[in-house]
């Protein structure tokens, strides 16, 4: 993960209640997805995995940061299950939720999006069994 100084200045300017929900997202996905590599890009954090690959091609989840709302996106996101229906999005394979408030947030089912997300093999678009 990324050192809380740069956390500091990279939430600076954001609203202090979309700064709660990007703060605890970050916990929700360290603790789903405890390997995984952290880094700044695309006006977010990327999460990924470093044995398939980058930010890209290992990449599994990513934390969007706009003006009045944050999204937890999945870069093969067409590949989950969503049985809560939450996810959005008209892109080939990315989906998103979008969450501008921390107390309304399906804290819950997020995990389970973020696990799900990181047994998706990137190739074939197939969801692994967990510990597999």
């Amino acid at each position: 993960m990324l050192p809380v100084r740069d956390i500091e200045t990279i939430l600076r300017d954001v609203d202090p209640d979309l700064r709660d929900i990007i703060l605890e997202l970050r916990s929700l996905i360290a603790s789903a997805a405890p390997s995984a590599s952290e880094t700044f890009l695309w006006r977010g954090f990327t999460y990924f995995d470093k044995e398939r690959g980058g930010p890209v091609k290992g990449g599994f989840c990513q934390i969007g940061i706009h003006r009045d709302h944050v999204r937890l996106e999945f870069l093969r996101g067409c590949a989950l299950p969503d049985p809560a229906h939450l996810l959005r999005g008209d892109r080939k394979y990315k989906r998103y939720v979008r969450l501008s408030s921390f107390d309304d947030a399906p804290w819950s089912q997020l995990s389970d999006l973020v696990r799900a997300s990181t047994r998706v093999d990137p190739a074939t678009l197939e969801l692994h069994p967990e510990g597999s």
